[in-house]
């Protein structure tokens, strides 16, 4: 399983949507924004727990239509495993 740089990912168990930053030998270094602290957060993760998340089109994520207290959206069930 390969992911690049750029890619949107989530934990195979849920969470939220994760920007994958690079890897290394260590596994997939992610990036995501915690809404309860308003920090950027970074992990590195196994590549076997993420899986890809594909946007459609009209699921761009466009900050003036979701409200601070919202849940960011996640593609309604169109995931790509590689």
């Amino acid at each position: 399983m390969s992911f690049e740089a750029g890619d949107i990912v989530q934990l195979k168990s849920g969470g939220p949507a994760m920007t994958v930053s690079g890897s290394s030998a260590e596994g997939i270094h992610c990036l995501w924004f915690a809404e309860i602290s308003g920090e950027v957060k970074s992990a590195v993760i196994p590549p076997i727990c993420l899986e890809l998340i594909v946007l459609d089109d009209d699921e761009d994520l466009d900050d003036e239509e979701i409200e601070d207290d919202e849940p960011l959206p996640i593609s309604s069930g169109r995931r790509r495993r590689q």
